[in-house]
This record gives structure tokens, sequence and C-alpha cells, in this order.
């Protein structure tokens, strides 16, 4: 059916800190609302907010018609121990919940409870839209579509990233909402999965709000952007597609900028002219009181005249100034500024693979004959499933080898950002993970780098488990500054980092002059980033293009 979703006035926080207030937002049919602002901003919180999962500080929701079906796919898809990827597509499909409501209205019917036949129309009307009559078939269509060449009674929690990846793409292609809120959707999609989610997000009929980090995808799909800009407290809506809204967001700060320095001028000016005509006046009395015993009244009259005229003309000043539009000062919108350290150079040859092949589950990496040497920059591409986690993972020495043999070169200090962001993850606060990684640095230091990412006393305290992904993204970014490294490996680097700190990590691995080895399906880093050489994996096959 078609559906509109309507938001008023609705405001949210943590403790003291405002995310957004007074903000209005209508998802009708055919909208492609991207969603953008730095993380921290309440993208994922306000999403949450649209469905129902979470109720506003302040503000309303209406949904028209009220029977409509809200999809919220979150960013972190949870991965629930012995359930498998026929129950996981049920559930985030809403089919699960869908049934097991048509079955409680079922046993009512054949109870005879009252209103059970109404309850038990509108139970089946609503597993049918949301597409249960023949979900199981649809799944093993697109689940065979995508590659995922896995049984669907295999246990979610044994697949893969990759294949993890693939069923969470499998349920969004099958789900059948009428509002779908996406949660940054395309993280550990490969270009396959990202052209199917496009395609997808295009075709939709239904309203929709998407979260991501993909500006290429963001720019094929979007019709309009709303930002929750965090560093001035404002809510903006622009229109046009991610483009439009990259230029009109630039043409407003410039416009902002310049209407405060005009009124900052203005006010200025004003409040000199007061200060000076304050000095005459004063200046005018006591010369008026140092020729007080002259007898010339004509003199003492003209004095007082030329004091009150500047008394007068100071008062008119201040009145100009209260009459001026307060016009705030734009806030200056924190930024990453972000390096790389250096260690010292390693020997020529950084890492080797010699025949090495890893077997596991059914799937072959190799045999590889690989060597990385000093100062190549490696993007290693494929498609989701590939081996390419595998690949580094037998470079670093930490996967053990089947067959053949593995060595880093001399010298080498491995700085790395792993795809699922384990090394801040455990129950521990941030800043004693943080700190056991670096012991060099005094707790002081280490709460001064982290700020710098954005991760402030709120942050360092708390159990670093329970922080963001973005945000353990940008402790890992930390690290990277805080001890030198020659050997850098990024794995989706990308994933859960809000848009400005993408642009900030492009930018540092640009003047880093040691080794990369880059794992990304970002379009728009493997345009930006220069690299020397370019490896594709398929089904664990290792090219050199």
């Amino acid at each position: 059916m078609s559906a509109t979703l309507v938001a008023k006035n609705l405001a949210a926080g943590h403790g003291d800190r405002v995310l957004f207030s007074g903000l209005d937002l209508v998802v009708a049919p055919g909208d492609v609302i991207g969603l953008v602002g730095a993380n921290g901003a309440g993208k994922s919180t306000l999403l949450r907010m649209l469905a129902g999962l979470d109720a506003p500080e302040e503000g309303t929701l209406r949904l028209s018609p009220p029977t409509a079906s809200v999809g919220h796919l979150p960013q972190e898809p949870e991965r629930r121990e012995g359930e498998t990827v026929r129950a996981f597509l049920a559930r985030r499909t809403g089919v699960e919940a869908a049934q097991s409501a048509l079955d409680a209205a079922t046993q009512a019917l054949m109870d005879e409870t009252p209103g059970a036949d109404d309850a038990y129309a509108e139970g089946l009307e609503h597993w049918l839209a949301l597409g249960g009559a023949d979900l199981e078939e649809r799944a093993e269509e697109v689940a065979a579509s995508l590659g995922l060449s896995i049984g669907l009674d295999q246990p979610m929690t044994s697949l893969s990233g990759g294949q993890a990846a693939r069923a969470g793409l499998a349920s969004l292609l099958l789900s059948r909402y009428d509002i779908f809120l996406l949660d940054e959707p395309t993280n550990d999609l490969d270009l396959d999965g990202l052209e199917r989610l496009e395609a997808f997000v295009a075709g939709l009929r239904a309203g929709t709000v998407v979260v991501s980090h993909d500006r290429e995808f963001l720019a094929r799909t979007v019709t309009r952007v709303v930002e929750l800009d965090l560093s001035q407290q404002q809510v903006n809506t622009y229109g046009g597609g991610y483009a439009g809204y990259l230029e009109e967001r630039e043409t407003a700060r410039r416009h902002a900028r310049e209407e405060y320095d005009e009124y900052a001028d203005t006010k200025a000016a004003l409040e000199a002219r007061g200060r000076t005509q304050r000095s005459w006046m004063e200046k005018g009395v006591r010369n008026a009181r140092r020729k007080a015993t002259d007898n010339d009244k004509i003199g003492r009259k003209l004095r007082a005249e030329s004091s009150e005229k500047q008394a007068a003309k100071a008062r008119q000043t201040e009145r100009m100034i209260e009459r001026l539009d307060v016009v705030d000062e734009p806030r200056k919108e924190w930024e990453l500024r972000m390096e790389i350290a250096a260690a010292p150079r390693s020997g020529a040859v950084v890492a080797t693979l010699r025949a090495a092949e890893v077997r596991r589950d059914g799937f072959t990496l190799g045999p590889v004959d690989l060597q990385i040497d000093w100062a190549d920059r490696v993007a290693i591409t494929g498609a989701n499933g590939s081996g390419k986690t595998t690949l580094l993972g037998a470079l670093l020495g930490r996967t053990p080898l089947d067959a053949g043999g593995a060595a880093l070169g001399p010298g080498v200090v491995v700085g790395e950002v792993d795809q699922a962001r384990l090394l801040f993850y455990g129950g521990e606060a941030l800043l004693d993970a943080f700190g056991a990684e670096v012991p060099e640095l005094p707790p002081a230091e280490v709460r001064t780098m982290l700020a710098k990412f954005g991760l402030k006393a709120a942050h360092v305290l708390r159990p670093a488990a329970t922080l963001s992904p973005g945000e353990r993204t940008r402790a890992a970014l930390a690290l990277l500054q805080a001890r030198g490294v020659n050997l850098l490996v990024l794995d989706e680097p990308t994933n859960h980092l809000d848009l400005p700190a993408i642009e900030q990590l492009e930018s540092a691995l640009g003047s880093y002059n040691g080794t990369l080895l880059l794992v990304t399906h970002d379009r728009r880093m493997l345009d930006a980033v220069h690299t020397t050489r370019r490896i594709e994996l398929d089904s664990g096959q290792v090219t050199e293009r």
C-alpha cells in the first residue's frame, strides 16, 4: 500500500547533550531521503524513532495509514545464536513477526474469541503484504542470484563476513515494507551488491530514508537530503539530490559567514562610533568644569550644548546597535585532521606468500605466489567471499596456512583497521584499551589523541564494546596516528565513517609514504587514493591487473 510517515518537531539527546530538535520530516511514496551528518549527530537515533523503536523526547510521529508497515534495517544486523539464514531472512523481512501474529489470531478464531475474525483478517492481510506467502520460494531465488552458495538452513553465525553481507542484502531485496529505513545498507557490499542495492532503492515505490557513507550510492539514488548539523545544532533540508546538496550546502555556509561578517563589522563600527562620542562628551564636560570660573555665559552655554549633543548622538548610536538584527556566528564545524605516523622504513621486501593455500569450510584460497615490496600501494578488490580478508590474514601471518609459506620482512610495523573493528570491542573502557596499545603514552595524552578524533570524555570512559561502529573506527584511526607504522592495512576503512572523516582519511593516505594494502568497495575512494598495483580475487584465485 502507499504510505506516508510524518514527523513533527522531533527532539533527541544523550543526557544533557542535544542531538537535534525541531525536526520536521515527511516521507512520502517515492521519496528517497538521504540522512547525512557527522558521526554522533543522531542519524541512527532518528531512524529508530521513525521506526517506533525509540520514543522522541519531544514531537510526534504519524503513519498514514496507521496499518502501514515500516521496515528498519540497522547497520549491524544482529546474528543470533542458532538462527538459520532462512529464519534471519524471515525476521528481517518482518514475516516472522507477522506469522506469529497470524498464528495467535488463528488460535483466537478457533477459540471463538470475540473480535477474532477481524484480527485474523488484519493479520492475514499484513502477512500477505509482507510477502509471507511465497517467501520461501523467493528466498531461494534471491540467494542463488546473489551467489550465496550455502544452504539456507545454515546458522548465520557460521557465515563469513562476505556471506553475511550477502544475506543482509538478500533480506532487503526480499522485503516488502511500505516505508524503508536503511542504516548503512552499503556496508561490506561488493560492487555487484552495490549495483543491485542501487537498482532496488531506485525502483522502490515506498518512501525511503537511508543513511550511507557511500558517496556514489547517495549520488545515484537520493532525491532529497536531510542534514543533521551537530556543530550548528540545526536540521537542514536540501532538494535536488546529493550533488545538489553539496552545492547548496557550500553556498548556504558561505552566505551564513558573509551575513555574520557584515553584522559583526556593522556592530563593531557603531560601537567604535559610540566610544568616540562618549569620549568627546566626557572631554566637553571636563573642559566645562575647568573653565567654570569663566564669566562668559555664552561660552559656558555653548560648551554645555555641545556636551548634550554628543550625549544625544551616543544614545542614538546605542539605539542603532540595539535595533540591529542579531546574526549568530556560524560555529566552526569540527574537522578530523588526520595524519598517519610513519615508522622507520622496513626492508625492501615487506611480505611474501609462496604457494600459499588456506582451506576453510569448503573455501580454498590459492595457491598464491605474491610479493609486496616497500612503498607498494596495493588495492585489493573482488566479490564478497572471494577471499580478500583471508589473503590479508595470510600475508600478515595471522591466518595459518594449510600449504606453502608466508613471511613478513624485517622491520615491518603493521597498522591495521580490520573489517570487523574488533580491536576496540571489549568490556574495558576505551581509555584503557587504547592505552594498552600505546603504553608509552600517559593517560592525558591518550585522552588528547582520542579527542582529536571526536572521542571525548563521554566516550573514553565507556566500555569500548558500547561504542558505535563509527566511533570504534575513529579509535582505530587514532591509533594509526598515535604510533608509527610502515605497513598500513585497511579492510573496508570507510564502513561506518561519516563523509568528512572519509575525505580526511583519503587526504592522509595521500601523504603516507609507507606500504599500503587497501581493501575497499568505495568507488570514489578507489579513484581518490593513488595505488601502484591492483590485485583481484575471484573464488580464492589471485590475479594482478
